[in-house]
């Protein structure tokens, strides 16, 4: 099986595949099956030991063994971490992973001033997009900050956007107002409140879909699309499905997508590198 691990700056979701090199034409066009998947937070101060121990537990838990682990591919925009990581992989699976990082076979040109600025979640995402959805399209990945990606029809990464995530646009406004509170962000049942909660709630969530909306409006006109109907418009990550109901553009929510580019990222590259297996410390 694959392990696919997406780091990000305050989650990390681990993704275990199925893979099976005789497997149908078929079977390898609807994508591997996902085995199981856990969202844990990414600690850049936690050892490999802690990280180890935790990845095991999560394995016993679903009645798994790391031992069923034969390769895994990482996607890391916390550098800090990766070394742990690195070692935890060693170390728990005995497995030396691969690292999306410069270099590394994608099948998409990038067409931007610096390719390897592009973070690796970015890429993947974009990959997935491309073989799951088609061209053009965006994808919208709500995380720590949010992302939007621009792919053309022709399957060319063209460039995207970076904005603040919505719970960092929150916890700014909290930290600088010293009479507004904290509040749970979710979706209010009226735009005009009629407390403080509300008032809140409200202009953090509508707020936000104004964003989103406001810069995919924008770059739909950018792109002179002949027919924007073919555009496909992606949503992930973690508060994704929270935005996409009220969104006007949002088409798609894709829990796994950048899971699944990691995925298809792993068979570009695979077996090249990263199938070494290395003496197991956990059995």
């Amino acid at each position: 099986m694959l392990l696919a691990l997406d780091v990000g700056n305050t989650n990390t979701v681990l993704g275990l595949f199925r893979i099976d090199s005789a497997a149908s034409e078929s079977a390898k066009r609807d994508g591997a099956p996902l085995v199981a998947h856990w969202r844990v937070t990414t600690h850049r101060t936690q050892t490999a030991d802690e990280y180890g121990v935790l990845f095991v537990n999560l394995f016993n838990l679903h009645g798994l063994s790391t031992s069923q682990v034969q390769h895994i591919i990482i996607s890391s925009v916390v550098p800090p971490v990766d070394s742990t990581l690195e070692r935890v992989c060693e170390q728990y699976f005995g497995i030396r992973p691969i690292f999306v990082e410069p270099g590394i076979k994608t099948g998409m040109p990038v067409l931007v001033d610096n390719p390897s600025e592009l973070g690796a979640d970015r890429l993947a995402n974009a990959v997935a997009a491309y073989a799951k959805y088609g061209g053009p399209a965006i994808v919208v990945d709500f995380g720590t900050a949010t992302t939007f990606d621009v792919i053309s029809a022709r399957g060319e990464y063209l460039g995207g956007v970076i904005t603040p995530g919505l719970s960092i646009s929150a916890d700014a406004l909290f930290a600088r107002a010293a009479r507004l509170g904290r509040v749970d962000v979710r979706r209010p049942e009226r735009v005009i409140g009629t407390n403080t909660v509300a008032h809140l709630q409200s202009g953090l969530y509508y707020g936000y879909i104004g964003l989103v909306d406001g810069i995919l409006r924008r770059m739909i006109a950018e792109m002179q699309l002949a027919d924007t109907a073919s555009l496909r418009i992606i949503a992930t990550g973690g508060l994704a499905g929270l935005i996409l109901e009220d969104s006007e553009f949002l088409q798609h929510h894709d829990e796994m997508l950048t899971l699944e580019g990691l995925r298809l990222l792993f068979e570009k590259n695979h077996p090249e590198r990263g199938a070494t297996r290395m003496p197991r410390r956990i059995r």
